[in-house]
């Protein structure tokens, strides 16, 4: 029996073709298509949704939705190619775009980083200049003091415009909000009749600069840093305000015993101290010869009685002038109090922060109980200071009279190459250039002793003032060179702040200063209100070339004859964009060389261990 089988025929279909691979293709990788195709295939698609495939209603719209899901696709994609790459990737990436923007750094914007970056430092371990209450309790002022004092009113009309043209005319700059007008006359400033002739007596017919704008701020009760140089008035400028002001508490209501002052001028030597105090008195008494009311003045400086002074203040006083050392004593012992006191003027500020006192001025101001007025006043503030000083004050008024750390323009600077051990003998031919007074300077005491006891046997009248001498010493020897009982004072940097002595026409440098601020300070004490004079400065192979260097720059902005081995020292930063230190003022170097810091750095490890300088007590 045969069966019969059925089989089915099926088409067998041919294998899948191999794809083929291109080394210049990419892995599955899709055909390109242009943006505005896939802009249009998308509209199409959108368009398509309508029903019965109607009419786009509204172009624009479709074409908004469009572009947003063009825009999340691409999106999309971009976050894919993020997520595939790893975490080392990225670092290297940031690595490498961190190497090309350093690469295109100038050295000039690099030596400002590293700048910035020091001068934060030096600000980031200070506290604000403040009392100790304040700090600590978040007192801070918002609200500026006002004061009974107006200007004239054809004065107070005068448009903006007009005040820039005054102040242009006499190279005042100023900064803040709302700046009192300058006023050219003391007249117009409403001063009493007895205080314009005495101006008058002292050939002072008009106001300098710094008067001209700082005493309108100063009547107005502002806050205020004034800077101005050497002999251009400043110590008028705030004694006038606080004499004033004190005239009208008295008025208002007489001082018994216990009560003042109303106001502290703090100074950081007892001879620039004793100089302000006398100024004081000498005003009010003439204020008191002609009618008004006594004011009493309370001198608080090392070296004296203070019992001496305890008929002032068994009457009431107004008016403090004092050193910070020797004020902090007396406001800690509670001989008197600041409960009443409006007025805070510190004079040289710059130099007493940097001879140490910054913790003794906090300590001073934790003794006032209200909000006070409060002036700053030097030749020479940078900018580092001025920051800083600035935490202390309300809306503060900014009063420049030219660059801070600037030299007068009427001195004459004559900068000589002298062997160190020919300096004593060609001293005796520098002071025949002119006649007596003459100061000679020397940092170093032992020195200064000895330049006096080289004179004296020349049969030179000379005195000598420095640190280590009696405070009777000291006021012996300025009241013989003031009085001109002496021709030559010889001294050390204690007689380089602020002191006035009239007629100087000539200063010896007879060491350069290490630092260029106290070179500023020292030749300044000739050529003062707009008289001149001449300043000898002697240097050798032992001056810092550094220093040498700021000097040279110095006499470049002062226009002054600058000597042929001075000229050829090449400045290592010309052409780097440098324009002087921050920290100091110096032009001749930058704050990551600056001397003043690395002084300020010793005194800091001098004072953790131990070590204080009190010169000004």
């Amino acid at each position: 029996m045969s069966s019969e089988s059925t089989f089915k025929r099926r088409r067998l279909s041919p294998p899948p073709a191999q794809p083929t691979y291109s080394l210049d293709d990419e892995d599955d990788a899709p055909a390109y298509v242009p943006v505005k195709k896939r802009r249009e295939a998308l509209l199409t698609k959108l368009a398509s949704k309508h029903v019965g495939g109607a009419q786009i209603a509204d172009q624009q719209r479709l074409e908004e939705e469009a572009e947003r899901e063009e825009r999340e696709r691409e999106e999309k994609e971009g976050k894919k190619q993020r997520t595939a790459q790893t975490l080392l990737q990225e670092a290297q990436e940031v690595k490498r775009l961190k190497a090309i923007a350093d690469a295109a750094k100038t050295d000039a914007d690099r030596k400002r980083e590293e700048e910035e970056k020091i001068l934060a430092a030096q600000s980031a371990g200070q506290k604000a200049l403040a009392g100790a209450e304040e700090l600590a309790k978040g007192i801070v002022y918002t609200e500026r003091l006002t004061t009974s004092w107006r200007p004239p009113a054809y004065i107070r009309d005068r448009t903006e415009e007009e005040n820039d043209k005054i102040r242009e005319k006499f190279h005042i700059l100023t900064a803040g909000d709302d700046v009192p007008p300058p006023i050219p006359d003391f007249r117009d400033m409403k001063l009493p009749k007895p205080l314009l002739d005495h101006l008058k007596n002292k050939k002072i017919m008009a106001p300098t600069p710094i008067q001209l704008q700082g005493l309108p701020v100063a009547f107005s009760g502002r806050d205020m840093i004034g800077i101005a140089f050497t002999g251009s008035g400043k110590t008028l400028a705030f004694s006038l305000p606080l004499l004033m002001f004190a005239l009208e508490e008295e008025k208002r209501i007489p001082f018994v015993q216990g009560e003042g002052p109303v106001g502290i001028i703090v100074c950081p030597s007892r001879e620039l101290a004793r100089q302000t105090y006398d100024g004081l008195v000498e005003m009010g008494k003439l204020m008191e010869q002609a009618g008004y009311p006594s004011v009493r003045t309370l001198l608080c400086i090392g070296g004296i009685n203070m019992a001496e002074q305890s008929q002032i203040m068994s009457r009431g006083f107004h008016m403090v002038v004092a050193t910070p050392g020797r004020l902090q004593d007396m406001l800690e012992k509670r001989k008197f109090g600041l409960t009443g006191c409006k007025y805070l003027c510190l004079d040289e500020a710059d130099r007493m922060i940097d001879m140490g006192f910054e913790e003794d001025v906090r300590n001073i101001m934790s003794f006032f109980k209200h909000q006070r007025q409060t002036l700053l006043f030097s030749a020479t503030m940078p900018k580092r200071i001025q920051d800083f000083a600035q935490q202390a004050l309300v809306q503060p008024i900014v009063v420049n009279v030219g660059r801070a750390g600037a030299a007068s323009m009427d001195i004459i600077q004559e900068v000589e190459y002298v062997k160190q051990e020919a300096k004593m003998v060609y001293l005796l031919e520098c002071l025949q250039k002119t006649a007596p007074p003459t100061i000679i300077f020397s940092d170093n005491k032992n020195e200064v002793d000895d330049i006096q006891e080289y004179l004296l046997l020349k049969g030179v009248e000379a005195v000598a003032i420095h640190g280590s001498k009696t405070q009777e010493e000291r006021e012996y020897a300025i009241k013989a060179f003031k009085t001109g009982k002496k021709d030559v004072m010889v001294a050390s940097g204690v007689a380089s702040k602020g002191l006035d002595f009239s007629e100087i026409q000539h200063v010896i440098n007879f060491t350069m200063p290490k630092e260029i601020e106290d070179y500023v300070h020292q030749i300044g004490r000739t050529g003062r209100s707009g008289k001149t004079g001449i300043a000898t400065t002697f240097v050798n192979m032992q001056t810092a070339e550094q220093t040498l260097l700021d000097l040279k720059y110095l006499l470049m902005e002062a226009k002054q004859k600058i000597p042929p081995f001075l000229a050829s020292i090449e400045d290592p930063n010309a052409g780097s964009g440098n324009l002087g230190c921050t920290n100091c003022g110096g032009l001749g170097h930058s704050i990551a060389n600056c001397p003043k810091l690395e002084e300020n750095q010793r005194r800091t490890v001098a004072g953790h261990m131990g070590g204080r300088d009190t010169g000004g007590y």
